[in-house]
């Protein structure tokens, strides 16, 4: 573990609530799957949360699997990384009730995930309130230093910090405050409709839909009504904005001029951002085709990645139950 301890340990995780499409991939998986190669890194499918909107067994157990095989096709690399799901672990449930008696009602009440999404239909529940604890306890039991979020989940990062200084100031030095960190290029990708792309907003395009549903997805974004023949300013252009993550910079100024100089009606384009996401996921598309077979193999990758979770969790977990007084018995 000497090699490993030495690297920054990167940690971040994905609701299996729905199908994975490109602002789950550029917002996190993206940076996940390079962080690999220089740090150590945990990455994990987050069942336990998605609990809170998820509520058929048969759906999440799906769901979780289908996750695992999206994340292994992207080119997550199970031998460079921690990766598992969380309800393989329990340290994190322990870890989560011990957080919460140390954690004040006010600072839970001032999240602003928690009312937009009940402000959205959710069933205001105990654990859709107490979402950022659970997460704080993820992040912590692993001292992980870098959290890869959306701007939207900066919040919970900002809660964890507070919460582990809470702990850290009760009970000494106990756990290493984390940092978020927010791609500026990515950490709003719209969706469809112009808002960020959200499953729960459904205006999503997503990874490894069918070709031509991706492509009807791509044509209903929304546009405003300028005519073909007039100038278009690309910067409030979805479609723009989309195709500046798949584009070169070469291509970004070329439609860039297009839109400037009139005559381009965004059904081209959005016919160009369909062809380069196409040919971008291509590869990925087919070993997701292969992995569809080999649910033996995701299921053993996976409990492979538990095992390691476990020492972790365990190493911290322990240290917290010394310092708070759960364990009591001489040894």
């Amino acid at each position: 573990m000497t090699d490993n301890q030495e690297k920054v340990r990167i940690l971040s995780g994905i609701q299996p609530s729905g199908k994975l499409h490109l602002g789950n991939y550029f917002a996190m998986m993206n940076p996940m799957i390079k962080a690999q190669e220089t740090s150590l890194l945990f990455c994990f499918i987050v069942n336990l949360h998605a609990l809170t909107t998820v509520r058929e067994g048969k759906i999440l157990k799906k769901q979780t699997l289908d996750a695992a095989k999206d994340f292994l096709s992207l080119g997550l690399d199970p031998e460079k990384c921690v990766f598992w799901v969380q309800s393989d672990v329990p340290e994190v449930v322990e870890l989560t009730w011990i957080l919460s008696c140390i954690t004040s009602m006010g600072l839970l009440e001032r999240c602003h995930s928690y009312k937009d999404k009940v402000s959205k239909g959710l069933i205001p529940t105990h654990g859709l309130f107490s979402y950022p604890v659970l997460m704080a306890a993820d992040i912590l039991l692993y001292q992980s230093r870098i959290i890869p979020v959306g701007k939207d989940q900066k919040q919970h990062v900002e809660v964890t910090r507070d919460i582990a200084e809470r702990f850290n100031r009760l009970y000494g030095d106990t756990f290493v405050l984390p940092e978020p960190r927010i791609e500026e290029s990515v950490s709003v990708v719209p969706g469809i409709d112009g808002q960020k792309m959200s499953k729960s907003y459904g205006n999503t395009i997503d990874i490894f839909s069918e070709e031509n549903i991706m492509r009807k997805r791509i044509m209903s974004i929304v546009t405003d009504a300028t005519p073909v023949e007039a100038p278009k300013d690309p910067e409030k252009c979805n479609v723009f904005k989309l195709y500046k993550l798949f584009a070169s910079p070469e291509e970004v100024a070329e439609l860039d001029r297009m839109y400037r100089q009139g005559g381009t009606g965004y059904a081209v384009s959005k016919q160009m951002l369909f062809e380069k996401v196409k040919a971008y996921f291509k590869p990925y598309r087919e070993k997701r085709i292969e992995l569809e077979k080999e649910r033996k193999y995701v299921e053993d990758v996976m409990a492979r990645g538990a095992e390691k979770a476990r020492y972790h969790a365990s190493r911290t977990l322990q240290k917290v139950r010394r310092k708070t007084g759960l364990i009591y018995k001489k040894y």
